[in-house]
């Protein structure tokens, strides 16, 4: 099996897929918000105590189990502990709905082709979609004014204009042709990147992994030479002691983890089944767990700089001009580059950044999904082309699926996707059984000896003790927590959803978790003894 198993070509590639995989959008356009929200630099004290009890062991277990058990995230479990399969088809569901990220990516190009006009759309009151509140505000960096525009109320002239969006989930609204080629364009771009296999994905990754830093860093000292960007930086991380009483900020520090560590998510499984038996997973784990971590605080002071300067120049605080997720992304963002002398110079570089965060995520997301079913069904999808054609079908389907998210009403069902279906209750659960079904029933002890066969490498006490008790206890206290403290989503003005979206969000959170406790049955029923609903008289 080992030997038939695809290798990384260099080791080199491995680190840059799987840092691509877990740095990824999450670092720029959630941390930094959170740790404001949060209690500023008081917010880090939660986030590593999740990290080390939580996300670290969690990403070095998920690691050791792909490259032990040289599988995919489906049919590892059958080595590990057969009646846990049920995780890795949780998995595979947790995957489909995470492609709906793609449509990020579609944004972003469509914002990247805007970027190269004259005047960028989102940066004017004279375009058709722009009301009588829409007003000219006079940038006074550079050598000349620049008059720029302010948001239509509470809906921004970029989503207006640019994404057309409705005034919500119940205004589906007409497809927009120009956001469903981006999304079909991004969809080719995806496949044509992963169609090889590691053959393709490893060669990729030289770009999609390093690019993004390369445009942070421009970011970075761009906004930290911005007037009022020390503002913005106090807003992100002044500290606030008394936060750390309050419930919601380690439930926001546990799922952000979680978010941005990638795991219970299969991908971390599928990267590293693809190395070689000695490579020295417990090492790659700890440095690709740092760059994570790194990657986030050092974005806040790009993403915060820049909103800093924002403020100033609208003569708001900085807390009027702050948003999260997409609202940071392709609305206020975009605006803040937009009172920037050279604003096109910096439109390109963020969402050309943004786009190549999102492809090493969505890269590894395919592989695996594709993966998965190939181990799944090796008589019949083994083979270069038969693999290839899987995946073209694959994703064919996905697009088909998501152009119902290029209509105006779109950006609400990317939201009410991403709040249910790879939530933080769906991670903990998920990552909880992992860690009970690794340590209790394959045995802590166990792992820890074949990683020391492997690599030579032994594992610490304290992972060892976090994979048998503290991450489990912790994942199963957040999680009762999570459903305790539960709040209506939202969209961006502060409205509600339609109560029947609330219905269908719990049905996709569900059926993210569903799988484990069914495949668990229906794996005691048909199992011969005395706990199986087969057992004969006579054994």
């Amino acid at each position: 099996m080992e030997s038939k198993r695809e290798r990384w070509n260099k080791k080199r590639e491995y680190i840059l897929a799987s840092a691509g995989n877990v740095v990824g959008l999450g670092n720029v356009w959630r941390f930094p918000y959170l740790c404001y929200k949060n209690g500023g630099g008081v917010f880090l004290v939660p986030y590593c105590f999740f990290a080390i009890f939580a996300g670290i062991p969690l990403f070095m277990l998920e690691t050791v189990i792909g490259q032990y058990c040289q599988q995919g995230a489906v049919t590892c479990w059958s080595h590990l502990c057969p009646m846990s399969v049920g995780t890795g088809y949780s998995i595979l569901v947790i995957q489909m709905f995470a492609r709906a990220y793609l449509i990020i990516l579609a944004w972003a190009l469509l914002y990247l082709v805007y970027s190269f006009r004259s005047v960028l759309p989102w940066a004017s009151c004279s375009n058709a979609w722009n009301t009588d509140k829409c007003v000219e505000l006079t940038s006074m960096t550079g050598t000349s004014p620049h008059n720029r525009s302010l948001p239509d109320g509470n809906m921004s002239t970029s989503s207006k204009g640019v994404l057309s969006m409705s005034q919500g989930l119940q205004e589906m609204g007409q497809v927009q042709w120009p956001v469903l080629v981006s999304l079909f364009v991004c969809w080719v771009v995806c496949y044509f990147c992963v169609w090889k296999g590691v053959r393709s994905t490893g060669k990729v990754v030289y770009v999609t992994a390093v690019f993004p830093y390369v445009m942070l860093a421009v970011l970075l000292v761009r906004g930290l030479t911005l007037p009022g960007a020390w503002d913005g930086i106090v807003f992100y991380l002044y500290p606030e002691p008394s936060r750390l009483a309050d419930l919601e900020v380690w439930l926001d520090a546990c799922s952000q983890v979680m978010f941005s560590y990638g795991v219970a998510c299969g991908t971390i499984i599928t990267l590293s089944s693809y190395n070689k038996k000695g490579n020295n997973c417990y090492r790659d784990s700890l440095w690709l767990c740092a760059l994570n971590s790194c990657t986030s605080f050092v974005a806040g002071f790009a993403v915060f700089s820049t909103l800093g300067f924002m403020a100033k120049q609208q003569g708001v605080t900085v807390d009027k001009v702050v948003s999260s997720g997409a609202g940071l992304a392709f609305i206020a963002f975009p605006q803040a580059v937009a009172l920037m002398p050279l604003p096109q110079l910096w439109a390109v570089c963020f969402f050309i950044m943004l786009l190549m965060l999102g492809l090493d995520t969505i890269f590894a997301g395919l592989e695996t999904i594709t993966a998965s079913i190939v181990d799944l069904f090796p008589l019949k999808l083994k083979g270069a082309w038969r693999r290839e054609k899987f995946l073209g079908v694959l994703c064919l389907f996905i697009f088909i699926v998501q152009i119902s998210m290029t209509t105006s009403g779109g950006l609400f069902q990317f939201q009410l996707i991403d709040y249910y279906g790879a939530s933080g209750p769906v991670l903990l659960f998920v990552s909880m059984i992992q860690c009970v079904s690794v340590s209790w029933a394959f045995g802590a002890e166990r792992l820890c000896a074949e990683v020391k066969a492997m690599t030579g490498q032994n594992i610490p006490l304290l992972f060892r003790m976090c994979w048998k008790y503290i991450t489990p206890l912790l994942d199963m206290l957040f999680l009762l927590l999570s459903f305790l403290n539960t709040e209506p989503l939202t969209s961006a003005d502060g409205s509600l959803f339609p109560a029947w979206a609330y219905a269908l969000g719990w049905c996709i959170a569900l059926s993210g978790i569903v799988p484990i406790p069914l495949w668990a049955v229906v794996k005691i029923y048909l199992t011969k003894g005395p706990f199986g609903g087969k057992n004969p008289k006579h054994r």
